[in-house]
């Protein structure tokens, strides 16, 4: 009897990879260009739950949780999500995306505050912004 192994012969066999659909279109979810965002406010009380922040130059958008509100914030994430993917997908540049939320404020548990679109240099602002108290 051999002490040797056997090679398995498909270890020496080229490897191939299928590259599969990229699902749907979504905006960029950083960016270190100056950013619009506006600020989400719970239906229940007005507490700030978060932001919706975009930059069309680098076509990056997205939805930041604020800290502080906790599982109510986060409870709103699909909702926010959702809506900028869709208008990803109808071609919307972030800007427009925005502003067509802010003309249609209603989230799940929250809304859009009229009145609080405003300019950050950056995401990360945006992100420090949602970590205050």
């Amino acid at each position: 009897m051999s002490s040797e192994r056997p090679i398995n012969p498909r270890f020496a066999e080229d490897v191939h990879f299928n590259l599969v659909r990229q699902g749907p279109p979504k905006y960029n979810f950083w960016t270190d260009k100056p950013v619009r965002y506006f600020t989400v406010v719970d239906k229940e009380g007005g507490a700030p739950l978060g932001y919706v922040w975009g930059s069309d130059e680098d076509d990056a958008a997205t939805w930041v949780p604020r800290e502080a509100a906790g599982g109510r914030a986060l409870a709103e994430t699909g909702h926010w999500h959702a809506r900028l993917q869709d208008a990803k997908e109808r071609g919307l540049l972030p800007s427009q995306a925005l502003e067509e939320m802010l003309s249609n404020p209603e989230g799940n548990r929250g809304r859009a505050l009229p009145g609080s679109l405003t300019d950050a240099p950056n995401a990360d602002a945006v992100k420090a912004l949602a970590k205050t108290k």
